[in-house]
């Protein structure tokens, strides 16, 4: 696994929230594409935010966001909710393939990566999807993966 740590800026996005497991987050990413539809592409990218470490939080409180960033003084479309995202230090991991594989990669940063560090796991943590879903081979697909850490 290529990790690279980067000192990452703080990130306005806006989204909605997802209470629940993390792999069922994608009927939140509908709702934020049916809201947000014509500000995706214009600089902004695709972004789930995860809150809880599964290992310690029951999945029916599991806290993560559907969201878009927005860059610049882009305004926030109506009907979504304005954060930021902390600037800060990050283990950041490119993953190519299907959303699919996404929970082995953090699994593999979390109980390898991580302990061998020095860091801990900080909060919150994220994807950025780097191309669209709808137009891209799965095989295709990139991913960073971004572990806040503390």
């Amino acid at each position: 696994m290529d990790v690279t740590i980067k000192d990452q800026p703080a990130l306005r996005v806006a989204g909605v929230r997802h209470i629940g497991p993390y792999h069922e987050i994608g009927r939140a990413f509908a709702r934020v594409g049916s809201i947000a539809g014509g500000h995706i592409g214009s600089g902004s990218r695709m972004i789930g935010i995860f809150h809880d470490d599964p290992e310690s939080t029951p999945t029916d409180r599991l806290r993560s966001d559907a969201a878009i960033t927005l860059p610049g003084n882009t305004p926030s479309p109506d009907g979504l909710i304005e954060q930021r995202l902390p600037a800060g230090r990050y283990a950041c991991v490119l993953h190519k393939g299907e959303y699919e594989g996404l929970p082995g990669v953090w699994a593999a940063l979390k109980k390898d990566w991580l302990p061998a560090s020095g860091y801990r796991m900080g909060s919150p943590s994220y994807e950025l999807y780097l191309n669209d879903p709808m137009g891209t081979p799965k095989a295709e697909l990139l991913t960073e993966i971004y572990m806040r850490l503390a």
